[in-house]
């Protein structure tokens, strides 16, 4: 979300559309420095991304909603920025949509962006609703991870693919997995569809990439001779509705399952063997889900930084054999029923207990309750 959106915080709407064109006329600054070559190469995505994200991570942190919604659990909060980010695209289609034309659309999606400027008034307006919807989408999405206290660190290429990927839905089949866009009424849904249908980029990581795929989409809102106003204001404020929805599920998913690993890792007694009853619960189907792979990942850090231990006999380990896993745990003294509540939580953070996982857990069992 936009800097002076957070500031606002005010639902009249004449401050809201202030802001707006306050914003507007920002981004139009920032699109004078661009050339046509920007456009139809992409790079203008790249050199947003800079501008939207550097001095508003400074200032934007967990402490800085802490102090704006003092004792507000994240999920009070996600949904009120939510829809304050939707109410602004939608204010935003409105003020673009006027200067758009179908001539603009057919230049610009004849070629991919090739002459975006052969028409300057209505090609710099669909630029200003471009750069200001993806800028709104990408604050919004790290406003929400910050919220949900996922770590990530936009100086790391992983991280920002990570933000970049949830904040424009560009990972094939989240949205229909997640379900984000039943709320979306039923007559805008073919519009949603098509405007999302472009969207699979898991292995293309070049900011260029998304800059194009996101050109190619903003072109859906002006194609449509004679309703080019309340296509363009009802698929923004639907967009990042959906945009939202999406970046909310991915984000609170991760700090479910943090939160998870932080619980099973700060009182576990004995940290190490959990790693390896862990890994073992996860590796029993011979398949190892997102969830799982993303709990592993905390659970190891966790360890590491709690109780000291790193664990590289465990982390050569290509494929587990079961009894090393019981050698360890008989060598062990004492009661172990801690690990019992460890493999059942592991076992269910992608869903339900499966036939083979219910097994390592019956053995698991046996072993752990002793004198």
């Amino acid at each position: 979300m936009t800097e002076a959106s957070i500031d606002t915080g005010d639902s009249d709407d004449d401050v809201a559309r202030e802001t707006v064109e306050r914003e507007r006329a920002e981004l139009r600054e920032f699109i004078k420095g661009l050339n046509p070559d920007d456009v139809k190469s992409g790079d203008w995505f790249s050199k947003l991304v800079a501008q939207a994200l550097s001095s508003y991570t400074d200032k934007v942190d967990w402490r800085y909603f802490q102090e704006k919604y003092q004792g507000v659990p994240a999920d009070g909060i996600v949904g009120q920025r939510i829809t304050m980010a939707a109410r602004y695209a939608a204010l935003e289609g409105g003020l673009s949509a006027g200067a758009y034309s179908a001539a603009v659309a057919a230049t610009i999606g004849s070629a991919g962006g090739a002459s975006p400027f052969t028409m300057p008034a209505a090609a710099v307006t669909f630029m200003v609703d471009l750069t200001y919807i993806t800028r709104l989408q990408l604050r919004l999405a790290y406003d929400i991870s910050v919220l949900y206290r996922v770590p990530l660190d936009l100086s790391d290429p992983d991280d920002m693919w990570k933000l970049i990927r949830v904040a424009f839905t560009i990972k094939g089949g989240e949205l229909a997995r997640e379900g984000v866009t039943k709320s979306v009424p039923f007559v805008v849904r073919p519009l949603i569809k098509k405007f999302y249908s472009k969207a699979v980029l898991n292995t293309a990581k070049g900011l260029p990439v998304v800059g194009k795929l996101l050109l190619q989409r903003n072109v859906i809102k002006v194609g449509i001779p004679l309703v080019g106003i309340p296509l363009t204001v009802v698929l923004n404020r639907y967009t990042t509705l959906v945009a939202g929805r999406h970046a909310r599920a991915v984000f609170r998913n991760e700090a479910r399952v943090i939160e998870l690993a932080q619980r099973l890792g700060s009182r576990s007694r004995y940290p190490q063997l959990m790693l390896w009853v862990a890994w073992l619960v996860i590796t029993a189907d011979n398949r190892i889900s997102d969830d799982e792979a993303l709990l592993m990942k905390y659970l190891v850090r966790i360890v590491r930084d709690l109780h000291g231990v790193v664990d590289d006999e465990l982390a050569d380990v290509v494929d587990i054999d079961p009894d090393d896993v019981w050698k360890r745990l008989d060598a062990e003294p004492g009661d172990l029923t801690e690990l019992l509540d460890v493999a059942s939580r592991v076992a269910t953070v992608d869903g339900n207990i499966n036939a083979r996982e219910q097994e390592v857990i019956a053995e698991l069992q046996g072993r752990c309750r002793r004198a």
